[in-house]
């Protein structure tokens, strides 16, 4: 799978992963906000990153969402999507972030995070895998161990859930369900 020397890191840190943390505007939704004459708050999610996140979740990585932002729209569809450590209105997501790897019981190290903005740099520092997406900005990119070829919203999230998948193992096992 890897074939240069910071390829073959990062599939090694990938292997280590326990948890997935993704932030929600600009990762999980493409970052615009939209509102209605009352508003109301509406999102738009990429449906092959939900299935990404299913697949991945099947191989015993958890996902776990901190976002600086509240909304009742992430909260419906992670709850659809099974995730159960939601956090929502955090714009310093440090606490956030303690309390999931104490929930979990596991190491920075054993954590990859997605961010897009400045707001997820306190996280990404301290993980073991950073990951900026492609329409990240600037200084995200720079301080990221990878960065996605797919923007925000758009399947980032499908490429990074597929990504630790064939890292650990367990690509072709969730590709031959499907071929079966």
């Amino acid at each position: 799978m890897a074939t240069s020397e910071a390829e073959q890191v990062l599939v090694e840190k990938a292997q280590k992963l326990k948890l997935l943390i993704l932030d929600v505007d600009g990762v999980l939704t493409d970052g615009r906000l939209f509102f209605d004459n009352e508003g109301i708050e509406y999102k738009c999610f990429h449906a092959r990153d939900g299935h990404g996140i299913k697949l991945l979740r099947k191989t015993g990585v958890e996902v776990a969402v901190i976002s600086g932002r509240k909304s009742n729209s992430v909260a419906l569809r992670m709850e659809k999507l099974g995730i159960k450590h939601v956090y929502q209105g955090h714009e310093d997501k440090r606490a956030a972030f303690n309390d999931v790897m104490e929930k979990l019981g596991i190491t920075p190290d054993q954590a990859a995070h997605v961010g897009d903005d400045v707001l997820d740099l306190p996280i990404m520092v301290r993980v073991g895998l950073s990951i900026a997406v492609a329409d990240a900005h600037f200084a995200v990119i720079q301080r990221a161990d990878w960065c996605t070829s797919l923007p925000g919203g758009n399947g980032a999230v499908r490429e990074v859930c597929d990504f630790i998948m064939q890292a650990q193992g367990h690509f072709d096992e969730a590709l031959n369900a499907y071929l079966q």
